[in-house]
């Protein structure tokens, strides 16, 4: 019997301990037990966020608050910009659209980030302030891309408009400092470095979306984030919760706090690193560079000789990789490194690409170059 390796940027594999507490009995989503669950976890995931703001939580996709941060802040017809470097930094404009902002879209060539001198170019050429909400996606999951989202900040300087990041791929594995940045709106999701099941959505509002969603003339309602801090106030929910999950955001919180966050956001790194380099030795050809590549998920291109790569590694070895989206679909296969995944998680994946290769003289390349990364980091 095989085992099953998932090794997909999401869902990803969940740890024991957190599927154990999705066995508890079911409660009553609007008793005193809940109440004080509910109030703890909406508490502890601020320090994730790396805010004081709120943070709502929503029984959702990932896609289900992008859509919140949309609908929540702008009215039909506002000016909306959009940096896109892949998927889904696309979507994030077609869900703006969908409302009736206007959008205007700045595209990087698939494979290369945004930079603080074309957003800094667009930023201060608009005078008049017209621009109500400005889009990133710090970790563009569809290629391996990691924006710089400080440094992306820093160009937009004392603009009016609303900074709204797409964190779903990075939050917990990537720095986001939201307040010392300046973000106003920071959208996640649990099936990522949550190290959850898919089914919860996270948005963190700062004061200055508050005073945005006042003025907000876009439709809403069960993503109404007024209505869910309301409920919030209450240690509810507006509607139904996934109680299971909310009992499972707990445990995986405290695994995160416990560990720390700036240990995990180190040894991602770290795990990004082998990975590449592994692939580098045995002559694979990596999609995005050293400099800007993603720590949660690295793109590798599909050689010639095995375009049956991805059905290779799941058929021979149970390991689940992506395939390329749009553009990139049987072109790249993509391997997610991040939640719950150690170093032998990787060494798994080199391995299987060595045989996969199918050159003898490879055998072991990669694996050893691997593990001298990780023996350099300290053990």
């Amino acid at each position: 019997m095989k085992k099953s390796r998932l090794r997909v940027p999401g869902p990803t594999e969940v740890p024991e301990k957190v599927l154990n507490k999705m066995a508890l009995p079911m409660i009553n989503h609007r008793g005193e037990q809940f109440r004080n669950l509910f109030l703890k976890v909406s508490e502890e995931i601020k320090y994730v966020f790396q805010t004081n703001n709120d943070v709502l939580i929503f029984p959702s996709a990932g896609t289900g608050v992008m859509e919140a941060a949309i609908a929540n802040f702008f009215s039909p017809g506002d000016h909306i910009v959009s940096f896109q470097c892949g998927v889904f930094g696309e979507r994030f404009a077609e869900i703006a659209e969908s409302y009736g902002a206007k959008v205007e879209a700045i595209k990087v060539d698939y494979g290369k980030p945004i930079t603080k001198e074309i957003v800094k170019e667009r930023i201060s050429n608009d005078k008049n302030n017209k621009i109500k909400g400005i889009l990133f996606t710090q970790n563009e999951t569809s290629t391996g891309v990691l924006n710089n989202i400080k440094e992306l900040r820093e160009a937009i300087g004392n603009h009016p408009a609303l900074v709204i990041v797409d964190a779903i791929s990075s939050l917990g594995a990537v720095e986001l400092k939201t307040d010392e940045w300046g973000i106003d709106v920071v959208v996640s999701s649990s099936q990522k470095a949550f190290m959850l099941p898919p089914g919860l959505g996270f948005i963190s509002v700062s004061e200055k979306a508050w005073n945005a969603y006042e003025n907000s003339k876009m439709p809403k309602y069960y993503f109404d984030i007024k209505n869910a801090k309301n409920s919030l106030k209450k240690g509810e929910t507006p509607y139904t919760p996934f109680v299971s999950l909310i009992y499972a955001l707990e445990e995986s919180l405290k695994i995160i706090k416990d560990e720390g966050l700036e240990n995990i956001i180190k040894e991602h790194k770290r795990l990004s690193k082998v990975l590449r380099e592994g692939v580098k030795a045995i002559g694979l050809k990596l999609f995005v560079e050293d400099e800007y590549a993603s720590p949660t998920v690295t793109a590798v291109e599909i050689p010639e000789e095995r375009k049956d790569l991805q059905k290779f590694l799941k058929n021979k070895f149970n390991i689940t990789v992506a395939g390329g989206q749009d553009r990139l679909k049987d072109k790249i296969i993509r391997i997610g490194h991040l939640g719950y995944v150690d170093f032998l998680d990787i060494i798994a994946v080199i391995s299987a690409l060595e045989m996969a290769v199918g050159d003898e003289r490879l055998f072991g390349k990669g694996v050893k170059a691997a593990e001298k990364i990780y023996f350099e980091g300290g053990l």
